[in-house]
């Protein structure tokens, strides 16, 4: 599975254990993140995320 980084903060969105904490399930692929969600560590959108190569 393809992670995630925040261009900002450098947070890493992992589909493989998602983010529970702001209601996103382990094994939720990133496309599947609602359009709202924002970074659990700088509140940017999710515009701002680029996929880990």
């Amino acid at each position: 599975m393809t992670k995630y980084v925040c261009t900002v903060c450098g947070y890493v969105y992992d589909p493989e254990v998602g983010d529970p904490d702001n209601g996103v399930a382990a094994g939720t692929q990133f496309e599947d993140v609602p359009e709202d969600w924002v970074c659990p560590l700088c509140g940017v959108g999710k515009d701002q995320f680029e996929a880990q190569a």
